[in-house]
């Protein structure tokens, strides 16, 4: 971050990560990184609401139906994945697979709990 730090160059690092990275970091042997850090954003994880309107907006986004969901698929996708942005599209996408395998339309708690049961995998993504 030293280098040539100036006016005419000025020089930005952001780092990004998951919660793993700051336990990196707090390692003796980075001290001198974590010093320099001047912002740290962790994001929190989403409600069950949240966790509706993501899947919603990345529908639209597709330009999907917003209707595919029942609302008990919702509440078994915010508790299998407590929230989290990256499992929450995980189980959608491999929900979506299977459905569109299955030649069905709606997506609902029982093909949830099949995809949870037997696509994801245990343990860590």
């Amino acid at each position: 971050m030293n280098y040539r730090f100036d006016s005419m160059s000025p020089m930005a690092l952001v780092l990004v990560g998951q919660n793993e990275l700051w336990d990196k970091l707090n390692l003796q042997r980075y001290a001198a990184v974590r010093q320099r850090i001047d912002i740290n954003c962790i994001l929190p994880h989403l409600d069950r609401s949240e966790t509706g309107k993501y899947m919603q907006t990345h529908l639209a986004y597709a330009n999907g139906r917003q209707d595919i969901f029942t609302d008990a698929a919702v509440d078994d996708i915010y508790k299998e994945s407590t929230g989290i942005p990256r499992r929450i599209n995980r189980i959608c996408e491999k929900s979506l697979m299977y459905a569109f395998q299955q030649n069905r339309r709606l997506i609902d708690d029982s093909m949830i709990r099949f995809v949870i049961d037997h696509e994801m995998l245990k343990g860590g993504e």
